[in-house]
């Protein structure tokens, strides 16, 4: 019973570990999938940060912060939603050429397919958020070795949890178009709704209470805190507590990987 284990334990982490390898491959022979993922916040932080340099004032922040200063975690958690939306849009094209069926008829454990997919995108998203995290001086961000090691952790957290919702609405999904739609409809709100780039504090009652229904509210601040390891300037730009942000994208990771991996097991849901 034992050997048993271990050998389903092996097959599960060859499977992920297969699939893995094949979304950096991919990644590799796509190289233009970085200038979108990459591209479009920086250029976004760049020009509108320059234009509210001047205007922007942070209520009840003591002390100064600038606009770029205040939406760099902003940026950072748009390149893990970008970089979600063109991992597990591959799902789509997958189907389209037949490897999702093949892998789906082939003794591999419905978790290792889901797992093996949302491993690589999280790589994938981590490590463009930490290339942009390089620019951190550009920001007037000190950038220590603990909120370095801090920020990779909750990098992990966030693109588990938005590559987890992208491969839900994926796999029920027949055309790119469609994706994207959809994409757009429940990913743009749910950044523009976060704090990432607009502080919510003295916004109207109703709005503030859609900021604090929304799971990306508490990533983007849980990304604030592991930059500034917990310091004043986090507390300013957000009311909610280093714990309380990380609890709930923990728990908003597991609610999306858990539907992810139900999506899969249901025959219903498998595509062909």
């Amino acid at each position: 019973m034992a050997d048993q284990s271990a050998l389903s334990g092996s097959g599960l982490w060859l499977s992920c570990r297969s699939l893995w390898k094949r979304e950096m491959v991919r990644f590799l022979r796509q190289r233009s999938r970085i200038i979108g993922a990459l591209g479009t916040p920086l250029v976004f932080w760049i020009l509108v940060g320059a234009g509210l340099q001047r205007s922007f004032q942070l209520p009840g922040a003591s002390g100064t912060m600038s606009y770029l200063e205040f939406s760099y975690p902003g940026a950072i958690a748009a390149i893990l939603l970008f970089t979600a939306v063109f991992s597990t849009i591959s799902l789509i094209e997958d189907r389209r050429e037949g490897f999702l069926q093949a892998v789906l008829v082939a003794p591999v454990s419905r978790t290792a397919i889901v797992m093996g997919k949302l491993l690589g995108a999280t790589t994938l998203a981590v490590g463009q958020g930490a290339l942009f995290l390089m620019l951190a001086p550009a920001a007037s961000i000190p950038l220590s070795w603990v909120s370095f090691l801090a920020m990779l952790g909750a990098m992990v957290v966030v693109s588990f949890a938005v590559t987890g919702l992208g491969f839900c609405v994926a796999w029920r999904m027949e055309s790119t178009q469609g994706f994207h739609a959809i994409m757009n409809l429940v990913l743009m709100p749910m950044l523009v709704l976060s704090g990432a780039f607009f502080p919510h504090k003295g916004s109207a009652t109703w709005l503030s209470w859609v900021v604090s229904v929304n799971p990306m509210t508490y990533g983007v601040s849980l990304l604030r805190h592991a930059l500034y390891a917990g310091g004043t300037m986090a507390e300013a730009a957000h009311d909610v507590s280093t714990t309380t942000a990380l609890a709930i994208s923990l728990a908003f990771a597991a609610a999306t990987v858990g539907l992810a991996v139900a999506s899969v097991s249901r025959r219903s849901g498998e595509p062909g």
